[in-house]
């Protein structure tokens, strides 16, 4: 059995039940859907109400540091409040377009990471081009989680293990220059999740990327360390209910 950690599911993207029809013909029979921004969020917890199989995670994206409001926050410890919502997130840092507001993400990824802390909830933590501010502000947390879309080096993912963070490896590992290949390689499944990012970075070339392509990294991660589909699908779906304490 797998589990798709981390997917966006927006309407206008998809026709849903047939994406999740297929996931689960695919055999990822388990969804964790994303937020990002206040639209994003509504949406979970519709999604969460409508299906048994979709579980949420409810946060504000860095790209979100310059309009979010004190309503915001309080509308997020509302969402929190349902049994299914399993972390906040995506939640971090991202400079990858400048570092304009780099103060507003700051103080809202501490925000957010202060309400994470108050509910004993998992982090689902987005950086991009931001390592150090990221690390330095996470290591002063008691917290876990992910660091989503994981794509750094060995060094910086030994780094994230040392704080006790799981990795979110996605189609971005199937990708024919990716170095995530040595780095899975390096540190095995022990804190390894799967996540598919759908819309974004899908495995196959050229197609919307979608929650059925789990089933696509976990082949190429059996392959990889020459284990079974079956061994690798256990470990990482495992790792998932773990983090997310997810109770199937």
């Amino acid at each position: 059995m797998l589990i798709d950690s981390h997917c966006h599911l927006v309407n206008e993207d998809y026709n849903i039940d047939a994406v999740i029809n297929r996931s689960i013909n695919s055999g990822v029979k388990y969804l964790i859907v994303g937020g990002s921004e206040r639209e994003d969020n509504k949406l979970n917890m519709k999604l969460i109400s409508e299906y048994k199989n979709i579980y949420a995670s409810v946060g504000f994206h860095p790209s979100m540091a310059l309009d979010v409001s004190d309503q915001d926050y309080i509308d997020l410890e509302e969402y929190i409040k349902n049994e299914k919502v399993v972390a906040i997130g995506e939640i971090g840092l991202d400079y990858h377009y400048g570092k304009d507001d780099v103060d507003a993400q700051k103080k809202m990824f501490i925000r957010q990471l202060d309400i994470a802390k108050k509910h004993n909830l998992p982090v689902v933590i987005h950086t991009r081009d931001a390592f150090l501010d990221t690390y330095n502000i996470l290591k002063e947390y008691d917290l876990f989680g992910v660091i989503h879309c994981f794509s750094g080096s060995l060094e910086v993912a030994k780094k994230y293990l040392d704080l006790g963070y799981y990795l979110g490896i996605g189609g971005v590992i199937t990708f024919k220059n990716s170095k995530l290949k040595d780095v899975i390689k390096e540190i095995g499944l022990d804190r390894v999740i799967f996540e598919t990012d759908s819309p974004y970075l899908s495995p196959i070339r050229g197609e919307k990327n979608e929650p059925a392509n789990v089933k696509i990294i976990c082949n190429f991660v059996s392959e990889l360390l020459d284990l079974s589909v079956d061994k690798v699908a256990d470990i990482t779906f495992n790792n998932t209910i773990k983090l997310f304490n997810i109770r199937i």
